[in-house]
């Protein structure tokens, strides 16, 4: 492996649905390196697995990448030097290399059928293709030679499959894990072409990534098992030298560690693993997605970039640009990291707080109009975002904090303080709306001294007359300074409040 190379890394989805959080986060790391070392990120479409395919997925793929801010040099839509980049568009080079194995003794051709493997599996609960019994099945290293000629040329269906070698060590040195071996008796001899003519992972990745010049490869550790059929190709195929360097991430756990967290974890849980909605065009069924849930891009990436890797100080909250220059291999865990979603709320809600105003004014105003609100001035707006934001979790969560800004309650929560109402209560708020109307400088710096002045003189508690004042205002017991309401709604309406209000005190 040749670590002087210039840095090319790549993301590699098959289209095949939804994109999990577990892969974002391979696009990620793969897309902090790269930008860490100047290189170039690309993103492949793995989709040679025509039986899985569906349609729109690798749009969805493209625009999942988009609204994560992980634009890639080389794709699809952008092409460079190094395409194409759909695999099945590779289709011609794949059996070239694969009939390059055979004629070197490293691969072979298998005629059993469906039926035929089927029946060795019921036979054998865990059959698997291997040097056990390759022997017995029907391929062209047990059948006489002028038998697999013949087949070959009346066109039998086949597959071609590698010869993995027995008794023997493949090793490499992974960059989060170490030196990590496997015994080739333990590998299967796994398809490398279909019978159609496609070519399996196995294959496709090798030559897609030696094709590609490819660096490094960050993938999920549930590929290790792959890798000594993968190491043996680069070897077998004479590019060893030319090989990437490897990194197989911790997997992202369930929220109690136990196993890889999955979409059905989130079913369960109430929580999304996509990272946008996902309509599965075959089922019709719609899983949804951290950006409809109301997650900022900017939260949702943070919580990705730190979930099993960590800058070695206490910072979690991270800009795009911070984790790029920050973000190291050695860094990473090889433990797998639980996913807590109570911490990824937690994210979003200090990235409501954190991120530029005008970027959460812009996806708040159409929650307005979702509410039939018009004709509000958007300055107005940005002031009520900026009372209400350090509340929010989700950008969604504006209408519930502040609709009272936008609407006069018609529903009081007057139950905590009607059992101590009395006349003298009632006199207070109308001769306040008196006060109130006197009033030239409506700013909560002049109106609360007012109000407690106020109270001081009636000899009333300040409890007892703060609490009704702010349901009076928003209809509840919530919300920021009532001070601050008061200034914002202004003078008229906060006196018609008042008024609207004292009938159900009483």
């Amino acid at each position: 492996m040749n670590s002087e190379r210039k840095v090319r890394v790549r993301f590699a989805p098959s289209p095949t649905g939804g994109l999990h959080l577990g892969g974002v986060r391979t696009a990620l790391f793969n897309y902090l390196f790269a930008r860490h070392h100047k290189g170039e990120f690309i993103l492949r479409i793995e989709d040679t697995d025509q039986t899985r395919f569906v349609p729109g997925a690798e749009e969805y793929i493209t625009e999942c990448l988009d609204w994560c801010g992980l634009t890639p040099d080389e794709s699809p839509n952008k092409p460079g030097a190094f395409g194409p980049y759909r695999q099945s568009e590779r289709k011609p080079s794949y059996r070239q290399y694969a009939e390059q194995l055979i004629e070197s003794g490293y691969a072979y051709y298998a005629f059993d059928t469906a039926a035929e493997l089927d029946e060795q599996r019921q036979l054998q609960p865990n059959f698997r293709y291997s040097h056990e019994n390759r022997m017995q099945l029907r391929n062209s290293l047990s059948l006489p030679a002028e038998e697999t000629q013949k087949l070959l040329a009346e066109g039998h269906p086949h597959t071609i499959r590698i010869k993995v070698p027995t008794d023997e060590t493949v090793a490499f040195e992974d960059m989060i894990r170490g030196w990590v071996s496997f015994e080739t008796n333990l590998v299967d001899d796994k398809v490398l072409l279909k019978a159609d003519g496609m070519p399996t992972y196995h294959l496709a990745v090798v030559v897609d990534d030696r094709a590609m010049e490819i660096s490094h490869i960050f993938r999920g550790e549930e590929w290790l098992p792959s890798a000594p059929v993968h190491i043996l190709l680069w070897e077998y195929l004479g590019w060893k030298t030319e090989m990437p360097n490897w990194a197989h991430l911790p997997l992202i756990l369930k929220p109690d560690g136990n196993g890889k967290l999955s979409k059905r974890d989130g079913d369960r849980l109430g929580f999304p693993v996509y990272a946008m909605n996902w309509n599965d065009p075959k089922t019709g069924d719609l899983t949804k997605g951290f950006r409809e849930m109301g997650f900022l891009s900017e939260a949702f990436v943070n919580m990705l970039g730190v979930l099993g890797w960590n800058d070695g100080t206490e910072q979690e909250l991270f800009t795009m640009d911070e984790l790029i220059e920050k973000f190291s291999v050695e860094r990473i865990n090889k433990a797998g990291a639980k996913f807590d979603f109570e911490k990824a709320k937690w994210f979003n809600h200090e990235w409501i707080k954190k991120i530029d105003q005008p970027i959460i004014l812009a996806r708040v105003l159409p929650i307005l109009a979702v509410h039939q609100v018009t004709g509000v001035d958007e300055t107005y707006v940005n002031q009520v975002l900026t009372l209400v934001k350090e509340r929010m979790t989700f950008v969604e969560d504006f209408w519930e904090q502040a609709s009272f800004f936008f609407q006069r309650p018609t529903q009081f929560d007057a139950d905590a303080v009607k059992p101590k109402w009395n006349a003298d209560k009632t006199t207070f708020f109308q001769s306040l709306i008196t006060d109130f109307n006197t009033v030239e400088s409506w700013e909560a710096a002049t109106l609360e001294p007012l109000f407690k002045e106020k109270i001081a003189t009636s000899g009333m508690k300040i409890g007892e007359l703060m609490m009704p004042f702010r349901i009076m205002l928003v209809g509840g017991k919530f919300g920021p300074d009532v001070f601050q309401i008061t200034q914002l709604l202004g003078k008229e309406e906060v006196n018609a409040r008042i008024a609207n209000a004292l009938p159900h005190f009483e």
